[in-house]
C-alpha cells in the first residue's frame, strides 16, 4: 500500500513502505495576499526517513524551512536552488540538474528539463516509478496570443520525449486554471494520452479543483478520466495498492 498526501498546490507526500518523499513543500505563508492556503506537513512516522525533492527554487515550490524538518536523510534541489552553508550538512544535499540520472541510495533519479524553471523528476524506488512535473507543463495563458501557446506546447512535447516510453505508477502533473478555458488541459490531455501512468495527481492548481471535473467532461479523454484522482480540498490522503 502506499499513500499519497496532497498538502497544497503541488507539495505532495509519497509514503512507501519504509520512507516518506516530499516534493515541492512551500511557506504557505509566502504567498499570503494572492491565496491563503491551509495544507500543513503529516505527522511523520519517526522510523521512516525522508527524503525532500524540491524541483525548483519559486516561492510556490520551496522554502528554506525545509531544513528545519527532523529526520530528513537527503534533500534533492534543483540547481537553481542556492543554499547558504550553514542552511544543511553538504551531505545531505544532492543537488541536481536536468537531463542527468543520479544514484540516491537505493533509488534511480532521472531529470527532464523544464520549459519554466528548475527540472522534473522521472524517479525509481525499488518497483515504483514516480513522475513528478514541476513546472514543466504545456503553458498557454489566456491573452498571450497563439504563437505563445505553440511555443511551449512544442517545448512540452520536446522535453517528455525521454519518457514517452516509461510506465508510471504515480504521476503529478500541471492542471493550471490561469491557462484559461482553451488552455488549462493541454498538458494533462498530451500527458495522459502519450505516457502510460496507473494515477493522475493534477498540481499546480492554485486552489481551483472545479478544473479537474471540467477535463473529465472532454469526450477524447474519457476512457482515461479513472487515472485522473479527484481532488477537492488540501490535506486529502489517499491509498493505491501497489
Amino acid at each position: 500500500m502506499v499513500k499519497v498526501y496532497y498538502l497544497m498546490h503541488s507539495s505532495f507526500v509519497v509514503e512507501l513502505s519504509d520512507r516518506y518523499l516530499l516534493f515541492d513543500y512551500f511557506d504557505r505563508g509566502d504567498l499570503e495576499g494572492s491565496i491563503s492556503y491551509r495544507g500543513s506537513l503529516p505527522d511523520f512516522d519517526i522510523n521512516k526517513p525522508i527524503y525532500v525533492f524540491a524541483s525548483n527554487g519559486r516561492k510556490d515550490h520551496f522554502t528554506e524551512k525545509i531544513f528545519d524538518i527532523p529526520n530528513v536523510k537527503k534533500y534533492i534541489l534543483s540547481k537553481d536552488i542556492k543554499v547558504k552553508r550553514e542552511k544543511v550538512d553538504k551531505s545531505m544535499l544532492q543537488s541536481v540538474k536536468a537531463l542527468r540520472k543520479y544514484d540516491i541510495d537505493d533509488m534511480k533519479l532521472e531529470t527532464l528539463r523544464s520549459n519554466d524553471v528548475g527540472v522534473a523528476f522521472s524517479l525509481t524506488v525499488k518497483d515504483i516509478n514516480i513522475y513528478f512535473a514541476g513546472t514543466l507543463n504545456w503553458w498557454n495563458a489566456e491573452g498571450r496570443g497563439e504563437l505563445y501557446g505553440e511555443q511551449y506546447g512544442r517545448e512540452y512535447r520536446r522535453y517528455l520525449r525521454p519518457i514517452l516510453n516509461r510506465k508510471y505508477d504515480i504521476a503529478f502533473v500541471p492542471m493550471d486554471g490561469r491557462m484559461g478555458e482553451d488552455g488549462y488541459f493541454l498538458g494533462m490531455d498530451y500527458f495522459i494520452k502519450h505516457i502510460d501512468s496507473d494515477t493522475i495527481f493534477p498540481m499546480n492548481m492554485w486552489g481551483e479543483y472545479q478544473w479537474i471535473s471540467r477535463f473529465k467532461t472532454r469526450p477524447d479523454t474519457i476512457n482515461l478520466n479513472d487515472r485522473i484522482v479527484d481532488i477537492d480540498r488540501e490535506n486529502m490522503i489517499f491509498e493505491i495498492e501497489d
